[in-house]
């Protein structure tokens, strides 16, 4: 099996563009993990179950993500906070609105696209459009991090 490379960079500040996925299934978690792996980038990937436990890694002083830039990959429907609610938690937070954040998720409802871009996603990303491992969204993102300019955090 192909080793992954080095990881992506945030080009403007040589830090490496860290991943937090919020998912509950954890076959859509590993096929993530998988895909960034066969793409060969070795980014680091974060995973967490909810927008809780997704809310408490990012406002963790301490936590994995402190200093680094972030993308968020964070699904709708999951148990205790969906990726909406957490949205909007994140967007009413001074200290994390900013959060570069995707919707992946198998909600096709306008309602979730509509409620998600007025929540300034990045992006709504269905998951059966990426095919069963993903290539595609990982493609997007690496171009995507590769040509945008990220905050200093």
């Amino acid at each position: 099996m192909d080793q992954p490379t080095h990881p992506l960079q945030d080009i403007h500040n040589s830090k490496t563009v860290q991943l937090l996925v919020v998912e509950d299934d954890d076959v859509d978690a590993m096929a993530v993990e998988r895909a960034f792996r066969k793409a060969r980038i070795a980014n680091p990937i974060i995973r967490v179950k909810d927008g809780i436990a997704a809310l408490a890694t990012l406002r963790d002083p301490n936590g994995p993500l402190t200093g680094s830039p972030y993308i968020l990959l964070v699904d709708i429907n999951m148990p205790r906070m969906g990726g909406l609610e957490l949205l909007k938690t994140l967007r009413e937070d001074d200290n994390l609105k900013q959060t570069i954040a995707f919707i992946f998720t198998t909600s096709k409802r306008d309602e979730d696209k509509f409620a998600a871009y007025n929540l300034n996603v990045a992006g709504y990303i269905l998951k059966d459009r990426c095919g069963d491992d993903f290539l595609d969204m990982i493609a997007m993102l690496n171009h995507y991090w590769r040509v945008i300019e990220l905050p200093n955090t």
